[in-house]
């Protein structure tokens, strides 16, 4: 395990796939490689832009061993787990660690709404099982289960829970973290559309998804912010905002995978029961797409 900061730009990135419905992972090369040249600082593979819960166990032992050859140790791989079962959750864990991922990105449990006792019990036997690094992905709006701080005073205890992907779209939980716990644990702004005002807060970083898309302007409003460079970051932030809101929508992997292939680092295929856009949705959706590029600020 190579030892890294949960700070900076994180894409989660898309899975591509080919019109057979397999990995296309040329395509995965290429937007990687676009990540890269544009400074990003770690990635997250089998997110929700990454299709997790249709991805096989042999493809994401493929996404991430290709990951970690073709970033050849220049940023770290951290994997997703979002399983319904602690028993394969564990499974999970110890299946990256042997991978060769660098840290873990770790979801509620899926389908069951767990209560107090149960998320930190799900988190810590997950914690004690491997010696990765974990970011807590607290999403209350999208999986239902919200970690609250009471939750987190509880997960101190795990020394290798280390971060928080911060997605309860309330900004004020940055510095409500940050007042209880200190620097104990890195926050990551999860939301596109609020990564600005929680920069801004404290934040120590962005998992990110307009990044697919939009590498450049994404590590470029992240350095603005953190060089205290407001009015400039602040400028491309209104740019970027039409094209952030479509992260905030139920058919963001459709929305984001289109902009993507928009800007030629990526493809409209998904996977089923995903289905590509089409009709008046597409229209508009490029629209959104086709007046930021347009518009695509110099930097």
């Amino acid at each position: 395990m190579r030892p890294f900061e949960w700070k900076g730009v994180f894409p989660a990135l898309l899975t591509p796939f080919t019109a057979a419905d397999e990995l296309d992972l040329p395509l995965f090369a290429k937007n990687l490689e676009e990540q890269l040249d544009a400074g990003v600082d770690g990635i997250v593979l089998g997110g929700t832009l990454g299709e997790a819960s249709v991805l096989t166990t042999d493809e994401k032992e493929q996404l991430v061993k290709f990951a970690i050859a073709t970033a050849a140790g220049r940023v770290p791989v951290v994997l997703n787990i979002a399983e319904g079962a602690t028993r394969e959750a564990l499974r999970q864990a110890e299946l990256a660690e042997k991978w060769g991922a660098d840290g873990l990105m770790l979801l509620p449990p899926m389908r069951y709404k767990s209560d107090h006792r149960e998320t930190v019990h799900y988190f810590t036997t997950i914690a004690k099982s491997t010696a990765l690094p974990i970011m807590i992905y607290n999403n209350p709006v999208d999986y239902k289960i919200e970690v609250t701080l009471d939750m987190f005073e509880d997960l101190t205890a795990s020394p290798n829970i280390t971060a928080v992907k911060e997605s309860t779209r309330d900004v004020t939980n940055v510095t409500r973290m940050i007042n209880r716990f200190g620097k104990r644990f890195k926050l990551l702004c999860g939301v596109d559309t609020l990564a600005m005002e929680e920069l801004c807060l404290g934040a120590d970083g962005w998992v990110a998804g307009l990044v697919d898309a939009f590498p450049k302007e994404t590590v470029t409003i992240y350095r603005l912010v953190k060089a205290g460079k407001l009015e400039e970051a602040a400028a491309i932030y209104r740019w970027f905002m039409p094209l952030l809101e479509l992260d905030i929508h139920p058919k963001l992997v459709q929305y984001i995978k289109l902009a993507a292939t928009a800007t030629g680092i990526g493809s409209e295929y998904v996977r089923a029961p995903r289905l590509a856009l089409e009709g008046k949705e597409r229209e508009e959706v490029m629209g959104i797409i086709s007046r930021g590029l347009a518009n695509r600020p110099k930097l």
